[in-house]
Formats: structure tokens, sequence, C-alpha cells
């Protein structure tokens, strides 16, 4: 079915005070809709305080397989911690990882594999984005931002992906599954928009499995000529989970050359 006319992804605005509710609060027993499942993944991360995220994912290509595992916590409002590792085995990750930290103000990062770091101000969003704007062009504010275009920001805010991915192609709700240990609700859609030049073709398609308790991505799927090109899958998900006082404590390395 085509899903075209969904663009709520801004509909829910996050308040000055406190954390806004989720408009869906729970899907019914049955298999919704698509428009209704969208409706329900935008306010993911409003179903949990804190959260331990585990994400591995596998990329087909003309080097082979390659591996990133993604270690995410997050405490709301503004927390966050992202630990990237690539490789297969646990002498790669231990040299070529990525660290991202964010309390809200301020973003860390640090690139092992080049002993880089920086320290930064967080990027403001867009402002004047308001109910004045078709829902389109309007921007979901997160309550705790994560890194942009990482797998985590689109697993866990999956409002923009539904609304300028998903819903640009031919959509489908075709049963459930289960991904770590959780059911999840299984999307597919068919030629949907892409800003990639290998993958805008006709055959090209897109799998999902949607945590049916929160709303948030637990499985990626992407594929050509039925041909799995993308397979990022959640291998630990924790919401609500106990966090230590150090979860989001990092200290540059001494011999990391700081750009700024």
């Amino acid at each position: 079915m085509s899903t075209r006319t969904w663009d709520r992804a801004a509909a829910l605005p996050v308040p000055t005070g406190g954390i806004a509710s989720p408009e869906v609060v729970a899907l019914r027993e049955e298999l919704p809709s698509v428009e209704e499942l969208f409706t329900f993944m935008r306010d993911a991360e409003l179903r949990f305080r804190t959260l331990r995220m585990r994400i591995e994912e596998h990329v087909f290509g003309t080097r082979g397989e390659e591996i990133v595992t993604s270690e995410v916590l997050l405490e709301h409002p503004g927390r966050a911690k992202i630990l990237s590792a690539a490789g297969a085995d646990d002498d790669a990750a231990k040299v070529n990882y990525d660290v991202w930290i964010s309390d809200g103000e301020t973003v860390r990062q640090y690139t092992a594999s080049r002993k880089v770091g920086t320290t930064r101000p967080v990027r403001p969003r867009p402002r004047g984005l308001d109910a004045d704007f078709p829902g389109s062009s309007r921007v979901y504010t997160p309550v705790t931002a994560l890194q942009m275009e990482s797998l985590p920001d689109l697993f866990i805010h999956p409002a923009g992906y539904c609304q300028n991915v998903l819903a640009t192609g031919d959509c489908r709700i075709v049963g459930s599954t289960t991904v770590a240990g959780r059911e999840g609700i299984v999307l597919e859609c068919d030629h949907p928009r892409t800003i990639e030049v290998t993958a805008d073709r006709p055959d090209f398609a897109i799998r999902i499995a949607v945590d049916r308790a929160d709303g948030v991505i637990l499985r990626l799927e992407e594929s050509i000529a039925g041909r799995v090109t993308r397979d990022a899958l959640t291998t630990s998900y924790l919401p609500d989970a106990p966090l230590p006082p150090s979860a989001f404590s990092f200290t540059f390395p001494s011999d990391t050359t700081r750009l700024y």
C-alpha cells in the first residue's frame, strides 16, 4: 500500500518542561496498519527512561562482509554514549573503534584508529519549523539526541526514517517475529526513495522488525534484487535498565590529538 500521506514525524512536540507522553500508549493485539505503526514508532523513545542496546550490522559489498557493532547507553533527558567497533574479532575492535558521548550540551568524540578527539557544543537544531509548515517540512525533536546518521539514532528515533524513506515506497505489514527475545512486527517496503546511487533502482527493498512494546527498530534488512546487502540486528535490548554511575564517563587517552 502507499503511505505517502504519512507526514507526522514531528506531530508530537517535546514539551518545554518534562517529557511528553506517547500518542499511542500500546498497540492492539492484532497487527496494526502501516500508518498506525509509523505513529507508534515515532514516540519510541518516550516509552523508557534509560536504555542499554547492542546492534550488530553486517554489510555485504565488493570487499566482502563488513561488521560493525554499536553499544548504546541512554538516559533521558540528554545523556547518551555510543561505542562503535569495526571487525569480527576482539583484537580488531580494540584498535578500530569510535566513542561518542553527549550530556545534552557538549559532545565528545574519539576515533581510536587515528587517535583523534573532539569536544564541541551540541549542534543546534532547526528552529521555526512549527505548525505553520506542512508536516513533511517539520523536524522531529528528540528528548535525547544521538549521533546523527548512525544506526542507534535510526533505531531509537525512527520518525524521520518512517516519513522520509519508508513512506516513499510501497509498505505492508507481513507478520510477527522475535528479535533479541522481543516480539517484533515485520514491515516490508518496496522501492523507497534513497540518496545512495547504488540503491536507486526498482528492485531495492527494505524489511524491518519493530518492537511491539516500545516501537524502536530491532532489525533492518536491505536487499537488491532479492540479495541482502545490509543486515543490522539488535542482539540486546534492555529498556529502563539500571546504569552505573560511570556509564557516561570518558577520558581521552594521553596521546590523543585534539582537533577542537
